[in-house]
């Protein structure tokens, strides 16, 4: 979800069309783009200590109907990220997106530009380069946490790229999701490129905009199912590079996502036990009325609350803030016996816990969005202290949950991370 706002009924219009500053310390700083040329962009590095490989899969399930597609059986992209031996040099480094992906992207039929309102077909996306090494065998060292990574509605997989190659560089293995028709755009090894249905359901008249989003966090949840269904199938495969299926340790299962992914993340470990513990980066837990605007309708899984330890992290968004402030999270705070902790990022807003907030104070350094758009995806907060509380204090929650290692860091207020307000 973008610019247009957090909340779920708030991306679901934002379909039909969201900080620190470039030059802060730990930002990568890119000159203006010359007349004629594409603006560029990189990632923050990782922090961990390990060199970091991916692979992708293409899974398809013939049990199930594509929700928003009739008569197609489901089809997902994942990649796998994981702990290898060697770093990625040059041209080793995997591409961020495909060159099919890139290009739409990067175009004005994107939700990704709608959302987050960077000029169309100013960046070159297709040249981002993750720090990963494709298809890399996996570092030897036994089994190793799982943890699953869901995108915001109309984000593709890829929009959480530096978290999760941080969390691959510590020693998890991270499993990223395409949630088919809905993200801005998917790319198939047959050369489809699916694209998102979003915008032309959002143009429906009398659209029920609850009832699409509780469909849209269904799928998800399915999706997610299946996802781990399939890991367990490809843990014994040969299919996967030499020891990533062996990596994969499903006794230790985290999930994290943003926005929409957040919440689907919660909901998905109510209802699946596989699931030890989740994060949810400022994902909404209540649907507006048929009209897409007025009346508070709970989610399942803040109704019922969750017996297993999870994270909220909220922003200065409209709408986000702290628990108290959000019906959905007040409920699910209320109804949960599991342990739990709340902390809102100072100066944030919603994107800033994407790829956003390394990405586009780069774009704007070069004229490819504008400081009012880029405000309003990632607000005032330097890039690289949100960047770095993002990662530590994701890291510190799975850690504590996966691996049983705490450092206290999410007992309460930090000296070392002030823009991380703690929220009793």
């Amino acid at each position: 979800m973008g610019r247009r706002g957090r909340a779920l009924a708030t991306v679901a219009l934002a379909a039909t069309v969201v900080l620190g500053v470039a030059g802060a310390p730990g930002a990568v700083a890119v000159a203006q783009a010359p007349a004629g040329q594409q603006a560029k962009a990189a990632l923050p590095a990782p922090t961990g200590p390990y060199a970091v490989g991916t692979t992708s899969v293409h899974l398809v399930d013939r049990g199930r109907e594509d929700p928003w597609q009739a008569g197609r059986p489901r089809e997902l992209m994942i990649s796998l990220w994981y702990p290898t031996g060697r770093s990625a040099l040059g041209g080793e480094r995997a591409p961020y997106m495909t060159p099919e992906a890139a290009a739409h992207f990067g175009s004005a039929d994107s939700v990704g530009q709608g959302d987050y309102g960077f000029e169309p077909g100013r960046t070159d996306w297709a040249g981002v380069r993750t720090h990963a090494r494709a298809d890399a065998p996996a570092l030897p060292g036994g089994a190793r946490p799982v943890v699953l990574y869901s995108a915001g509605l109309g984000d593709p997989r890829t929009w959480g790229t530096a978290l999760v190659e941080d969390l691959a560089s510590r020693g998890y293995v991270v499993v990223t999701v395409d949630h088919t028709w809905e993200a801005s755009e998917v790319s198939f090894p047959n050369g489809e490129l699916a694209t998102s249905v979003f915008p032309e359901l959002a143009k429906q008249p009398g659209l029920d905009m609850g009832a699409l989003l509780r469909k849209m966090i269904g799928t998800r949840v399915d999706d997610t199912r299946f996802v781990l269904d399939e890991l367990a199938r490809l843990k014994h495969s040969r299919t996967l590079p030499p020891g990533v299926g062996a990596a994969l340790d499903l006794d230790r299962i985290g999930m994290v996502g943003h926005s929409g992914g957040g919440s689907t993340a919660l909901q998905a470990m109510r209802e699946d036990p596989r699931i030890d513990a989740a994060v949810n980066m400022d994902g909404q837990l209540h649907f507006p009325g048929p009209d897409g605007r007025t009346g508070v309708y709970l989610t399942d899984v803040a109704e019922k609350g969750l017996d297993r330890p999870f994270l909220l992290l909220g922003t200065r968004d409209d709408g986000s803030g702290p628990h108290q402030q959000q019906p959905g999270w007040d409920a699910l705070w209320r109804h949960s016996t599991g342990w739990h902790a709340d902390f809102t990022l100072d100066g944030s807003r919603h994107g800033s816990y994407t790829d956003a907030e390394s990405l586009l104070p780069q774009l704007a350094g070069q004229g490819a969005i504008s400081s009012h758009a880029l405000r309003a995806d990632v607000g005032d907060i330097r890039p690289d202290r949100a960047v770095l509380a993002t990662r530590t204090y994701v890291a510190g929650f799975l850690d504590r949950w996966l691996r049983g290692h705490d450092d206290h860091l999410l007992d309460g207020p930090s000296a070392s991370f002030p823009e991380m307000v703690y929220e009793p």
